[in-house]
């Protein structure tokens, strides 16, 4: 399939949007694709059968058939993209995966990519050409129309995960001397109005958003009321150079379900919308989680290569502080040899200390993520955490202390773990909240380090409280 055909079977967007969504059977009770349907749609690739596919897939919502890409195998991928030919809409390309949506873009000529950006938004354009190589770009860019072309370009020009990268070039702004009447008839007769809006901006003579004025507001206004009269002035405005994450809070915070984007001087360069945060949410949340373990972007599509050398740093770090937590026990090497138990119990101080500190690590994370936790309340906080961890460290010390004098008929043993982890537990609070706060004050995501650092500190000390007191109690003397 050439560029000129893929082009011309590309849907308009407005009319793709426009149907409504077809019930089919290919989708179970929870609206996924159904494993016996991808199957169907890979043994009809695979025989040669592109009308088969074809007519599988044309009752599939864009969404669906987005879905559809990522369960097939990778190299049916392109197979799959010329069987559904004119199915193969902008609407598809907005939601693919983001590997996904490479894989496919790399395959198609510049041209063709060029005519799909042109009918996207520029925030779906912007994720669908960011992922291509320089000249790649460069080729794209050449091939769009000069107006998109320099949307696109001052859109890439912004950092990545910024308010720039995620904002939208379609609004619709109108000067603060209009009517309601007026606007209404604009917006009748606006060919290149967006496609999409909830809310109108009011702009003054230097283009600076003064108001916004709701669809609702418009439609029960009186023609004649002019726009300054009938506006809220009161709205929040977004910085262009602003973290994506910062955004989504604002728009969780204000309960918005658009906001103007202003560059450096003030003036209205774009909107974000409510649905373009429902996928930053999704993201900021699952990028975090990954990041606490080490796993990478943790996505299923992404390429072995690239996963591999992202879990592979961390492994090598944590083996690293493994060792670390190890050359502690060496110290106690007399004392081990004295009483063998001491091997088996030790384990389980470092093992709790280690769970509770995840547990502390993980509440601080999210509190920094969404600006629960700052500078005024950091205080309280930490004295919070290290209430909570005495007061597990204690039950837990209690529990395990009094089983191991029973179990070995040694209260001395007992006491001395119960008070190893109780150490412990305080020992994990204090890293837990410490680690993620001194890191996120040195402007380093406390998501990506604090895990190795909170590890480290609950083996070295749940080791060294446990064999330390065994030694200065006489246990193993």
């Amino acid at each position: 399939m050439n560029a000129e055909d893929f082009a011309d079977s590309v849907p308009d967007a407005a009319a793709e949007a426009a149907e409504a969504p077809r019930e089919s059977d290919s989708l179970d009770d929870e609206n996924r694709l159904k494993t016996d349907f991808v199957r169907r749609v890979q043994d009809a690739l695979d025989a040669g059968e592109s009308d088969a596919v074809y007519d599988m897939v044309e009752p599939l919502h864009p969404a669906d058939i987005a879905d559809l890409f990522e369960l097939v195998e990778p190299d049916r991928r392109l197979p799959l993209a010329r069987a559904i030919n004119d199915q193969m809409s902008v609407e598809v390309f907005a939601e693919l995966n983001g590997y996904v949506r490479e894989q496919l873009v790399e395959a198609f000529p510049a041209g063709t990519i060029a005519d799909i950006a042109e009918q996207l938004d520029t925030d779906d354009a912007v994720a669908m050409i960011e992922d291509l190589d320089e000249a790649e770009q460069q080729a794209v860019l050449a091939e769009l129309e000069p107006e998109d072309r320099a949307a696109i370009e001052t859109a890439l020009s912004y950092p990545e995960e910024t308010a720039g990268r995620l904002m939208s070039r379609d609004f619709v702004a109108v000067p603060e001397h209009m009517t309601v009447g007026g606007l209404i008839d604009f917006l009748r007769e606006g060919r290149r109005l967006a496609t999409e809006f909830w809310e109108v901006f009011i702009v003054d003579a230097r283009h600076h958003p003064v108001g916004t004025c709701a669809l609702s507001w418009i439609l029960r206004s009186p023609r004649g009321i002019a726009l300054a009269d009938v506006m809220k002035r009161d709205q929040t405005l977004i910085p262009v150079a602003m973290d994506q994450e910062e955004v989504a809070l604002r728009f969780q915070k204000y309960a918005l379900i658009s906001a103007a984007v202003v560059d450096d001087d003030g003036r209205l360069v774009g909107q974000i919308t409510v649905d373009d945060i429902v996928h930053i949410i999704q993201e900021e949340a699952s990028e975090d989680i990954l990041r606490l373990s080490g796993a990478g972007d943790g996505d299923i599509n992404e390429p072995i290569i690239l996963t591999v050398r992202s879990r592979l740093t961390w492994l090598v770090v944590n083996l690293g502080t493994a060792i670390v937590a190890s050359s502690v026990v060496g110290l106690f090497q007399f004392a081990i040899a004295k009483l063998a138990l001491l091997a088996v119990l030790m384990p389980i101080v470092s093992g709790m200390g280690g769970n509770a500190g995840t547990q502390t690590l993980a509440v601080v994370v999210r509190a920094i993520a969404t600006n629960q936790l700052t500078s005024s309340n950091t205080w309280r906080m930490i004295g919070r955490e290290l209430r909570i961890a005495l007061a597990n460290g204690a039950s837990l010390g209690l529990l395990i202390g009094s089983g191991a004098a029973l179990l070995f008929a040694n209260p001395l043993l007992g006491l001395v773990l119960g008070l190893a982890m109780v150490i412990n537990n305080f020992t994990a609070g204090l890293a837990g909240i410490l680690v993620p706060v001194t890191l996120d004050r040195l402007k380093v995501d406390p998501a990506v380090s604090s895990a190795v650092f909170v590890t480290t500190a609950t083996d070295v000390m749940g080791f060294f409280s446990f064999l330390g007191l065994a030694v200065l109690s006489g246990l193993a003397g």
